[in-house]
């Protein structure tokens, strides 16, 4: 598996991106643009998802990363809710929501497959890595390979 480098390689990261472009779309039109308070907590919740994944990969280490992808799996979930009360408000057509609601289920399933996936895993994270120079030393003083 090839190292990732920056969160913009991420694949959930995309994705979710790409869940942000569609919701921003679908709130600038009327009468949802109209609607300030519940188009800006939609905006809110989209706009969590990919920065709680990037903040988390910035972070370094793979607890850290978990917990943040977490949070935006949890976004993922009020984001769900507010696409049903945009529906039931007549802002987003038949058609809108389920597009909108179907690609939120699955940015939220491709985040739940890689939060077990890092929990399976043995990378540990950037911040855990260790050059030669910074490795522990054992009690002999000679620098340990397992650190």
């Amino acid at each position: 598996m090839a190292t990732v480098t920056s969160f913009e390689e991420l694949d959930v990261w995309q994705r979710a991106r790409e869940l942000a472009r569609g919701v921003y779309a679908a709130t600038r039109k009327e009468p949802f643009a109209s609607d300030h308070a519940l188009c800006n907590q939609i905006r809110r919740s989209v706009i969590s998802i990919p920065s709680n994944i990037a903040e988390g990969f910035e972070r370094g280490g793979r607890p850290e990363f978990i917990q943040f992808l977490s949070i935006a799996k949890g976004s993922s979930g009020e984001l769900k809710t507010q696409l049903h009360i945009a529906h039931d408000q007549g802002y987003l057509s038949d058609e809108a929501f389920e597009s909108l609601r179907r690609e939120t289920t699955e940015t939220a399933n491709m985040i739940g497959g890689f939060i077990r996936y890092l929990a399976q895993s043995e990378i540990r994270g950037s911040k855990f890595k260790r050059t030669g120079s910074d490795r522990p030393r054992d009690k002999s003083g000679s620098k340990s390979r397992d650190a």
